[in-house]
């Protein structure tokens, strides 16, 4: 049996058999990880995955991911495990750690280090000055989006079969995008370990990086399951998260002319990302499903209510004047400007974003799933980001105009590829209704199945 062919999914199947140990699929992924060279990885923990492998291997298998490797975002805290935060101030040492590594933990997973991120998570590209550049592999000169970087580079590097990221505005969809992989973002609420209730505006929520639609679904359900409990106010049914062996025709809506960063910056949608949005129409409709085209109201002071609440979670770091001293310029920016807001433009912002909520909500009422590019450029080259930080915020604005309205909305969101070019991808991403991953992992499998590389055919001169 060759592990690294096994999707995720056959993966756990045969640990839960006892066809494969663990300790020999750890082995396997801690191998691959150890020839990294895209950056995935700022932290490699042998010792301590094999000895969590053996004492899987001794007990009879339980969590839906039993024995299972993966690693977690450097922004998780591991009890044991060095934390930095991509940034150059931190190097922590916990001692416990985060809910969502606790309940990865109670559904059986193996973690093998940690993954690269950003200073902080607050980018939607993955690179920082304490661990340099996480890249598309087998493109050394491609970043490999961010901020959960470094989790989509191990998977579709084949150095992980899956891997949680957490995404507050794009970060999971984003990376996945840039290496043509599966990200999947729960509804708000979906993950009780990680609800997004403990970020001011709820925008931050636990996802999943993988190779397949299947095994993306089956890490979320992983997160879900190991949680002990659940929060009361949240009212996302707990059921399993699959995808349906039973497919429904779907309402599947084309969302067009929907800019909300318009307010500071030009978002033009690239060549790449349409022919990716056409394919995925095309390919639905053939399937059965209706499509058609769906608009959102303009959002007035989307940009400046979004920015806002930025501002003020990196203001809420703690942090020392001498760990402020080494902040990148970016994040010293959203430091610095967020420590400047009164309470009262807080909270304007945050009723700002609930109206929007409201606004984008409704705007899909009657549909399963809306159609956006995930990226409106195709992946970037490392040095395409200006060092000026507020430009570099207008650029990752340009690449990703389409992901964090969702976060605000709190809504679910798939991203996979359905263009290629040579060995890139572009992706599209399927929002659904607050609760309804079902149908985007409908969806998604019949995209996955359809949209093959080579079909269908790229415009000339693309990519």
């Amino acid at each position: 049996m060759d592990i690294g062919e096994l999707t995720a999914v056959e993966l756990c199947s045969a640990l839960r058999s006892r066809q494969l140990s663990s300790v020999e699929v750890t082995r396997h992924y801690l191998a691959r990880a150890e020839h990294d060279i895209c950056g995935a990885f700022v932290e490699l923990t042998p010792e301590l995955a094999l000895a969590r492998a053996r004492e899987l291997d001794r007990i009879p298998p339980a969590g839906l991911i039993h024995g299972a490797p993966l690693a977690d975002k450097d922004l998780q805290l591991r009890a044991g495990t060095r934390t930095t935060h991509g940034s150059r101030g931190w190097a922590e040492q916990p001692t416990n750690s985060d809910r969502l590594v606790a309940a990865l933990d109670a559904a059986g997973a193996v973690s093998i280090g940690k993954t690269a991120t950003p200073e902080f998570g607050f980018a939607a590209h993955t690179s920082s000055l304490a661990h340099g550049h996480t890249t598309i592999p087998g493109y050394p000169e491609l970043g490999a989006g961010g901020s959960s970087g470094g989790a989509a580079a191990a998977v579709a590097a084949g150095m992980l079969p899956f891997a949680p990221g957490s995404d507050a505005g794009g970060s999971v969809r984003i990376p996945a995008a840039a290496c043509g992989i599966v990200g999947l973002k729960p509804t708000r609420g979906r993950v009780p370990a990680q609800s997004g209730l403990g970020m001011l505006g709820m925008l931050a929520v636990p996802g999943a990086l993988a190779r397949t639609v299947a095994d993306a679904a089956l890490l979320v359900e992983a997160m879900i399951a190991g949680s002990p409990r659940r929060l009361s106010t949240l009212g996302c049914p707990p059921a399993q998260l699959r995808v349906p062996q039973r497919p429904s025709r779907r309402r599947v809506g084309v969302l067009g002319g929907f800019a909300p960063w318009r307010e500071i910056v030009d978002t033009p949608i690239g060549a790449e990302a349409r022919g990716a949005v056409e394919a995925a129409a095309a390919a639905l409709a053939a399937e059965g499903h209706v499509v058609a085209e769906v608009a959102v109201p303009e959002l007035p002071g989307y940009a400046d209510a979004f920015l806002t609440i930025w501002r003020a979670n990196a203001a809420a770091i703690p942090m020392t004047p001498a760990q402020h001293e080494l902040l990148e310029p970016l994040t010293r920016h959203l430091v610095d400007r967020g420590r400047e807001l009164t309470a009262g433009r807080i909270v304007a912002a945050l009723r700002a974003l609930f109206a929007h909520e409201e606004a984008i909500v409704g705007a899909f009422e009657g549909l399963d799933a809306v159609l956006t590019p995930t990226t409106a450029l195709p992946p970037r080259p490392i040095d395409w980001y200006p060092e000026d930080p507020w430009e570099n915020f207008l650029a990752q604005c340009r690449y990703a105009p389409h992901t964090s309205f969702v976060n605000v909305a709190g809504l679910p969101a798939l991203s996979l590829p359905t263009w290629w070019r040579g060995g890139l991808s572009m992706s599209v991403q399927l929002i659904g209704r607050p609760g309804g991953e079902d149908a985007l992992l409908q969806l998604g499998a019949e995209l996955e199945r359809v949209c093959r590389p080579g079909t269908p055919p790229s415009p000339p001169g693309a990519l």
